[in-house]
């Protein structure tokens, strides 16, 4: 029997300033919480090129530039906007609930990080 997401509350809604990021571990998952003008986005923070947190990338506007290699991903999309990288980044909808940021994961889903 298929088992439903689990909500995690990722971090406060003060705890990521507008246009900045946070990484945040939890439940197996390493993501990066995004303010973008108090519109939270969270994407995996695995750069999909190589090492890079995107968390630590620079912002400009709604996409993201790792820091490894200076590939630029759409924070809203998670689609490739500039090479090197090739593969979009896997993006969780986002949820603000009394102050705090969530996200529902299906830790069975075929995209599943196994600890």
């Amino acid at each position: 029997m298929p088992r439903a997401p689990v909500r995690i509350r990722l971090c406060g809604v003060g705890d990521v300033a507008s246009g900045a990021s946070l990484k945040v571990e939890t439940h197996g998952l390493t993501v990066a919480v995004f303010n973008l003008d108090g519109e939270f986005h969270v994407t995996d923070d695995h750069c999909t090129h190589g090492p890079g947190s995107l968390s630590e990338g620079f912002i400009d506007g709604d996409c993201v530039e790792c820091n490894f290699h200076q590939g630029v991903f759409n924070i809203r999309t998670g689609a490739v906007v500039q090479p090197p990288c090739m593969v979009p980044v896997k993006t969780y909808p986002a949820t603000v609930i009394d102050g705090a940021v969530y996200i529902d994961y299906d830790p069975a889903s075929a995209d599943a990080v196994k600890s």
